[in-house]
This record gives C-alpha cells, structure tokens and sequence, in this order.
C-alpha cells in the first residue's frame, strides 16, 4: 500500500456549503464557531481577499419605510456585522433634553422622576439644523457660570408650563379627569420650543423641534398641583446615555435553512405546515413527473398535496417540527452563518436607510484611525 501524501482533498461545494450553515438540532446547536481563517483547513486558504469579498457580499432591502426598515447583509461576518448593531445603537448623534431646571412641581411625580421621563422623550426637527447646524456642547468648567458654554449653535430651549384646574362646563355625571379638569394630563405636545438667536434660520414651520410622538404621557394631575420647567437640549451619543441612541431597536439574526431530505406527503404536509410561521412551509401537488421518478420517494402519490419551502426567512427557528416523530429524519433545520437579516427603527430624528449609510461611514472613519496604527506595528515589529 502506498504511503499517503499527507494532502487533503479539495473540499466539494456540498461539503462548503456545510460548514456555512449552524446546525439547529433537537436539543444542540452546532457548528457556531467561525471557521474560514488561514490554516484552519489543512492545505485550503482561506486568507481575507478583497475582491473574493466584493463578489460574494450583497445589501438587499426587504422593506424600507421612512422611520423602519429591514434588510439583509450578506457574505460578511459576525464581528462586522454586530458592529454595525453598536454603531447603530451608541455611535451616531442625536439631539435629546438633558439639562432640566425645575422652576416648580407640585406634581405626584418626583423631580428626578420627572426629569428622567423628559429626557426620553424622542424629537425631531429640521435635519440639516440638527446635523450641519448645531453643535456639541460643552460642560462649564469649574468657577465659570453655568451658561456661559450656552449658544444658540449648541443648546436648543425648550418649556412646559401647564396647571391643573376644574372645569367649569364639564358634564355633570362625567367621573373623567379628563373632562373633570384642565390639564389632568400632561403630554409631550404641551412641550413648547422656544428658538434662540438664528436658530429661527434652521428650525421653524414644518421644521421646529417637536417631539415625534406627541401623545406620550408626562404626569397626571389634580387641582392645584402645576409644573413649571425649562429644559435645555443637547447633542450627544447613545453610549453616554440610552437618550441619546438613533434607533428604538438595532438588531439582527441570521437567515433560517430549512431542508426537506425526504418526501412529506398528505395530513403530515399540513401538520408539517403548521409547526412554521404562515407563509414558510407551502402545499403543492405532486406532479406526474415525481410520482413515475423511481426512487423520488412520491412513487403512487400523483395529486396528493406535498410540503415544501416557500420563504425561510419568515421561520423564528421554533424547532417545532423536530418535536414530532413522523417528522424524524425528514428535514435539518439550521441558520447561514454570513446571512444577516437587519431591523431598524428609527426614533425619529434619521430615516431608517440613512442610519444604516450613517453607521457604514462611522465605521470607516474607525478604520482609517487603526490603519496606520497597525501599519506602524509592522514597521515597529
């Protein structure tokens, strides 16, 4: 017997195609780790190459609203892909309240209470105000007044002044406070903007700061009780503070395999259909063409309805149909590793899209900071 040479065959597509996909098993998940880097296959290369990257990776859109979007990114990894989730999350500013001067609350709600609640309120207003037009403020250093870092280019003001009284023309068997009394409750739209200097210029008519969602709830109230406040508002990031954060929700997951390995035929198709989310698993005839291929498995079930897979992506990966044993051997469920399904939605102040294209060029910038950093680690070492 001849000795072997020590080399390895050349993987086949069936077996590439494997190592892409995480295996969603009864009670296991496998093969999660990545694993296309140099010398981790014996006598296969798999070092990064750009223009191998540039065929195989795709933005694809699967619903672009105004303030909510979806879509897919494909043929890159985890670590970049979640990158773009925290980018997405803490790295792109906002404005938000986050100084606020209570000039009075006889209110139930504490004033760190009520100041906190203010502060999460979400805004929205001219974007090239917001974005070309103000600035980052900065925090007075010690001795200095307190408004002396206070300009019409880094501070947006903002009131809400409101009392609460009874109503006189309210209906006599009315029991709500909210015919009962003016004022009972205080919502975002009593918030009133205030502009300072040329702020008129930028943030005025369909453009004045306004909150996005003008029915949130503030505080109730009951005669007598009134708030007087000033708050002031500020460009900032979301890792400093979650008010500050572009997106009520950044996040991903990884696109569903679902693979039929046998024939899944009558009453066990539609109980097969109902362990995924409608519109996953479809029902068609078997054709004349399948039920005479010998060895299709669909030998004498011409007409009879079969399961197949019509749009995985809907799948949460429930692992429902892996519970039944007439389905045992009959499908392998699993999830692409370099497929990952994006959701946005924005709070208000950037267009779902321009957040994606917003988060793309932050991290470039992150990028042309490490180049020559690394670069001089090379020369260095």
């Amino acid at each position: 017997m001849a000795p072997s040479s020590g080399k390895r065959q050349p993987p086949t597509a069936k077996e590439l195609a494997e190592r892409n996909i995480v295996g969603i098993n009864k009670e296991t998940v496998t093969n999660t780790v990545s694993n296309d880097y140099p010398e981790n296959y014996a006598n296969e290369e798999h070092a990064w190459d750009k223009e191998e990257f540039r065929r195989n990776f795709k933005v694809q859109w699967h619903e672009n609203q105004q303030y909510e979007s979806q879509f897919s990114l494909v043929g890159v990894d985890a670590s970049i892909a979640n990158a773009f989730r925290r980018i997405l999350i803490a790295e792109i500013p906002t404005l938000a309240i986050d100084i606020v001067y209570v000039n009075n609350n006889t209110s139930v709600i504490q004033d760190e209470v009520l100041a906190h609640r203010l502060g999460l309120i979400p805004f929205t207003g001219g974007k090239k105000g917001i974005r070309e037009f103000l600035r980052f403020w900065r925090k007075p250093a010690e001795g200095e007044d307190s408004y002396a870092t206070t300009f019409d280019n880094n501070t947006v003001s903002l009131k809400l002044v409101a009392k609460c009284t009874h109503n006189k023309d309210a209906p006599p068997n009315s029991k709500d406070p909210r015919e009962l009394y003016h004022n009972a409750h205080i919502y975002a739209k009593d918030i009133t903007f205030e502009p300072l200097g040329g702020q008129d210029k930028f943030f005025s008519g369909e453009d004045a700061i306004r909150p996005f969602h003008p029915d949130i709830l503030i505080a109730k109230m009951r005669p007598g009780q009134e708030v007087d406040i000033e708050m002031h508002m500020h460009k900032g990031y979301g890792w400093d503070h979650a008010k500050w954060s572009p997106v009520a929700t950044a996040s991903y997951r990884l696109m569903p395999t679902i693979t039929i390995t046998k024939p899944i035929l009558g009453a066990d198709a539609e109980k097969f259909a109902g362990c995924f989310m409608p519109g996953v698993i479809g029902l068609e005839p078997v054709t004349r063409q399948e039920a005479r291929a010998e060895g299709s498995g669909y030998e004498g079930h011409e007409g009879e309805p079969k399961a197949v897979v019509k749009d995985p992506m809907r799948d949460t990966v429930s692992r429902e149909a892996l519970r039944h044993s007439e389905f045992e051997g009959k499908v392998k469920l699993g999830r692409r590793k370099d497929h990952f399904i994006f959701s946005i939605e924005s709070t208000g102040q950037w267009d779902s899209d321009e957040l994606f294209l917003e988060a793309v060029r932050a991290l470039k910038r992150k990028c042309q900071v490490l180049k020559p950093q690394v670069t001089n680690m090379v020369y260095t070492y």
